[in-house]
């Protein structure tokens, strides 16, 4: 394994990590939302409800882990019921009162909108429905919340660009950056980490916050940002996902600019551009992890038992203090860790990644 590709995470996961989302560390205790429920049994209803499907991860890995998880944690006896919002904050809003009607025992919320969603978990709350903040701390009265380190995630996105740009990253290189959207707790703090190491080393001459985290709309901030800036002047790009990277990378293509782009996700199709090289690098989460975290979370608070085992930090919203957490370390994925990462951890096989045009540069990177 080549460890020099890694950009861990700092901290083991069981230990006191940065807070990410709109959260920060705090000391004080459980608030009285997180006290555990009424004893209950393995016949529980957990809701789960995702943000959007443009996105690969939630739909090929987060509901089925989540569900897997949950089955293995109750006997096969607890029942998952799964909505989408599709990047839909109002339509989110209806899932949940339909769970409510449904008298789900606990909720997972991946918040489309995380402010905007407050009055429905509110209202889940008033109906005894615990609510396990997922990847985004939603505000409202959370009972308990799992994400990655996200600011760790932009300084790693950062670091990489700098790193690729090599003799290029001066203060008078200009770069693009291209931040997810405001709606997303997460997205500021990805920007927050990235600034931490991009401010000082190179001159940031277009920066974006990209609605819906589009690809689309990815692309044309691209196309707006090479008009400004122009193509010779361009170089690098930072760009938040995986997603928004091949909107960027298509418009970079078209003016005839290769610089090196950051990404997230490690998306099927960023880790074949990572391997051609039109991508540099990616942030490779262990999805398992945090799904795994989050059903381990619903059940306990379903069954009414204690977080203490799962939770190893506590968090503050502007709605919640002392959220009981657990943040999960990062990795910079390159074309030196493939196999250590999302092969390893069963994302894809070496077959679904090696296709086609793709072939070679498999070979040359060793991916097996």
């Amino acid at each position: 394994m080549r460890r020099a590709a890694f950009a861990v995470a700092a901290g083991a996961m069981a230990v006191s990590l940065a807070a990410c989302g709109s959260a920060k560390e705090s000391k004080d205790k459980d608030t009285s939302s997180s006290a555990p429920a009424a004893k209950k049994g393995d016949d529980i209803k957990v809701g789960l409800l995702l943000p959007e499907n443009k996105t690969a991860r939630y739909e090929q890995f987060d509901k089925p882990l989540i569900e897997k998880k949950v089955a293995e944690l109750t006997n096969n006896k607890g029942k998952v019921f799964y909505n989408n919002a599709q990047q839909n904050a109002n339509l989110q809003s209806q899932q949940v009162d339909t769970m409510i009607t449904n008298k789900v025992d606990v909720l997972i919320v991946d918040a489309v909108d995380a402010k905007a969603i407050k009055n429905s978990i509110q209202k889940a709350e008033d109906q005894g429905i615990k609510v396990v903040a997922y990847d985004r701390l939603a505000e409202g009265p959370i009972d308990a919340f799992t994400t990655f380190d996200n600011e760790e995630v932009g300084k790693a996105q950062g670091e990489a660009l700098l790193k690729a740009m090599g003799s290029k990253a001066t203060k008078a290189s200009k770069i693009v950056m291209i931040n997810g959207s405001v709606t997303d707790p997460n997205a500021a703090q990805f920007k927050k980490g990235a600034h931490s190491a991009l401010d000082g080393k190179v001159t940031i001459a277009k920066e974006y916050d990209t609605k819906e985290w589009s690809p689309d709309n990815a692309n044309s901030e691209m196309e707006a940002a090479i008009s400004a800036i122009g193509a010779k002047n361009i170089a690098g790009v930072y760009s938040a996902n995986d997603g928004m990277a091949g909107g960027a990378i298509t418009a970079l293509k078209a003016a005839g600019i290769s610089v090196p782009v950051t990404g997230q996700d490690a998306e099927l199709a960023g880790v074949q551009r990572i391997l051609a090289g039109e991508q540099n690098m990616s942030i490779f989460k262990s999805y398992p992890t945090e799904a795994n975290v989050a059903a381990e979370m619903a059940v306990a608070l379903a069954k009414g038992t204690s977080l203490d085992s799962i939770a190893k930090t506590k968090v503050d919203s502007d709605s919640a203090k002392g959220v009981p957490a657990l943040l999960v370390p990062v990795i910079s994925l390159t074309k030196d860790n493939v196999n250590e990462t999302v092969i390893k951890e069963g994302f894809y096989t070496a077959a679904q990644i090696c296709t086609g045009k793709y072939k070679a540069d498999c070979d040359k990177a060793g991916v097996k």
